[in-house]
């Protein structure tokens, strides 16, 4: 596999890498798995750490693999449904008031957020 990104960030035994573009969820979550990827999770301060540097100037989000039906796992679950091992939730997050689906972004200062608008565009990260 030739792994082609503008940006890699190695972190432990995990790579993020990016091509800095944004698109929605949905978009995300495909061509992370066209790569042969999935969407970045960070799973330790580390990690999360690592992530936001990799989050430009302008939009200032990136979306993260946590699964968005709130009936699966309440935000508290990947998108494989397995619990979360790490989480970093802003004030107030996950957002109860969100019923169906909704979607998780992490945000430069490395907070996590549950938007109902999942076709924001927010930065595209895999992780290997």
């Amino acid at each position: 596999v030739s792994i082609n990104f503008g940006f890699v960030r190695k972190v432990g035994q995990k790579y993020f890498v990016s091509n800095k573009e944004t698109d929605s969820f949905s978009k995300a979550v495909e061509f992370c798995s066209q790569q042969g990827l999935e969407l970045a999770l960070p799973q330790s301060e580390e990690e999360n750490r690592i992530l936001t540097q990799l989050i430009g100037e302008a939009d200032k989000t990136a979306w993260i693999n946590v699964n968005n039906k709130r009936a699966e796992g309440n935000f508290r679950s990947d998108m494989k449904n397995q619990p979360l091992t790490f989480t970093k939730w802003g004030e107030g997050e996950p957002d109860d008031s969100i019923q169906g689906t909704g979607c998780t972004m992490v945000s430069e200062t490395g907070m996590w957020r549950v938007t109902q608008d999942c076709s924001l565009n927010a930065h595209i990260i895999c992780q290997i």
